[in-house]
């Protein structure tokens, strides 16, 4: 005896509509976002200003409170607070020689949590999502498909992507698509 298996396909723009994912790619409620470069003998009075220490090392991030410091490279963060954070005026605060422009409206963050999460990004992304090379509070810039983002491990199982308002609507159907293709 034969057993056929049949797949149910799915229409490209049917975008979110199955309910047996384990796996959710949601949008992350409006923030405050800073673009930060900054020496390293600016460091410690910006974090200061902050009120958060900023990571000095790759792929790793602080927080504090709501207000996050991703590290993006030897002198640059990005930094997330919640939308009506005074992140602006405490930055503003540091007077040392330092660049913060406001990309709050530039940037989109879509959360991917789930059992799966990592297989989810890694449709996509080719970096090592296993948690002893990518842990908890773990961030870099990446890619994402064809597009860059910052990519940030908030729990074992929950990621956020930030990428450009541009390209948003691209990223968060990549990351449906790709939960949708590994729905256990």
């Amino acid at each position: 005896m034969v057993e056929v298996i049949g797949a149910t396909r799915l229409h490209p723009l049917q975008a979110g509509h199955s309910s047996a994912l384990s796996v959710s790619v949601t949008l992350a409620e409006n923030a405050t976002r800073l673009s930060l470069r900054a020496r390293e003998d600016a460091i410690p009075a910006i974090s200061k200003a902050l009120g958060l220490s900023l990571p000095t090392k790759p792929k790793t991030s602080t927080s504090e409170g709501t207000r996050s410091a991703l590290w993006l490279g030897p002198d640059e963060w990005l930094i997330i607070d919640t939308a009506d954070s005074s992140v602006v005026a405490d930055i503003a605060k540091a007077k040392v020689l330092h660049s913060a422009v406001d990309i709050s409206h530039r940037n989109i963050g879509i959360l991917v949590s789930g059992k799966g999460a990592d297989a989810v990004v890694n449709g996509g992304c080719p970096q090592d999502l296993s948690l002893a090379v990518f842990p908890v509070g773990a961030a870099s810039r990446t890619v994402l498909g064809k597009i860059e983002i910052v990519l940030w491990r908030l729990a074992e199982n929950e990621f956020r992507v930030e990428c450009w308002r541009s390209f948003s609507n691209y990223a968060y159907a990549f990351l449906q698509e790709s939960a949708r293709d590994i729905a256990v």
